[in-house]
This record gives C-alpha cells, structure tokens and sequence, in this order.
C-alpha cells in the first residue's frame, strides 16, 4: 500500500511540476510583456555590477535558455515516470532545482523582489512551491542520482590500468 502510495506520489509530483513548467514556456517563448519586464529588469541590474547583457534576448540567463532548460527539466521529469527511465526523473527533478534555485534568489536577492508583475506574488510562489517540490523528489530519487553519477563516472573517468608488475607472467609449458 505504501509503495502505491509513493509511486502516484511521486506521479503527481512531477506531473505538477512539469505542468508549472510548460506553463511558463508560453511566456518565456512569446516575448510576453511581463517576461521583458522581469528578464529587463535582471539585466539592468546585472548592468550595475559590470554584466550588461547577461539576461538579454541573446544573454547567457536569456528567458530563451532558462525556458529551454524548463522545457527539458519537464520532458525529464514526465519520461522519467515511465519505470525503465526512472533516472531520467531524478535528472529533470535536479535541473528544476537548478532553475528554481536561481528563480528564487534573484527574486529575494535583486531588484526584481517577490511581486515583479503585481500577482500578489503568485510567480514567487510557483517558483518556491516547484523548488520544494524539486528537493522532494531529489530525496525521494537520490539512490538514482547516485547511481546516474556512477554511470557518468565510468563513462568519462578512466579506470586505472594494473601496473605491469602486478600482472601474471605467462605460463610456459
């Protein structure tokens, strides 16, 4: 019963998280007003501090790149739920946290403040609530991040070859 229980749980989760995510996409995609506003007012203030650019249309942390990293987090987060690509759930569930990690601190720790379209701070809390929700499935989906890391390890660290004295010499006859 439990196990039933986490499974739809963990269903839910992402599924709602995938949702906020695709969601925001047609504002970040459209050029909306309110995502030139909030992207306009990170990179004015990144041209304080000497980054001028860093949130523009063509700017590192451009709203382009960070839906396109929304977009992927959700294809992960939903392939994920299939039982052979549970790994792939884990994945989207850390680039969410990524993004919403980001989301949240410039939105504590810029200019741009918890209410920056004056929706009583529905974005801030949408970007909170899928951070939370990101470190729960991160908990829950640890044994395989641990093993994806494992995998990543043996695909691009090479093992170390036996010295040559500990190799066995041929056996003559």
């Amino acid at each position: 019963m439990l196990d039933r229980i986490k499974r739809h749980a963990l269903a839910a989760i992402s599924v709602f998280a995938a949702a906020v995510f695709l969601d925001s996409l047609r504002y970040k995609f459209t050029d909306h007003p309110n995502t030139q506003e909030i992207f306009g007012r990170l990179d004015g203030w990144a041209g304080t501090l000497g980054l001028p650019g860093l949130f523009a249309h063509t700017g590192l942390f451009s709203q382009y790149v960070i839906g396109s990293a929304e977009l992927l987090a959700s294809t992960l987060l939903l392939v994920g739920l299939l039982p052979r690509f549970v790994r792939l759930n884990a994945l989207g569930a850390l680039i969410g946290l990524c993004v919403m990690t980001g989301a949240v601190s410039f939105h504590l720790f810029t200019p741009l403040g918890i209410d920056p379209n004056n929706d009583g701070g529905g974005l801030f809390a949408a970007a909170v609530t899928i951070w939370v929700t990101s470190i729960v499935l991160l908990f829950i989906r640890r044994n395989e991040i641990l093993a994806l890391l494992a995998d990543l390890r043996r695909a691009f660290v090479p093992s170390p070859k036996p010295a040559a004295s500990q190799m066995r010499a041929p056996a003559h006859a």
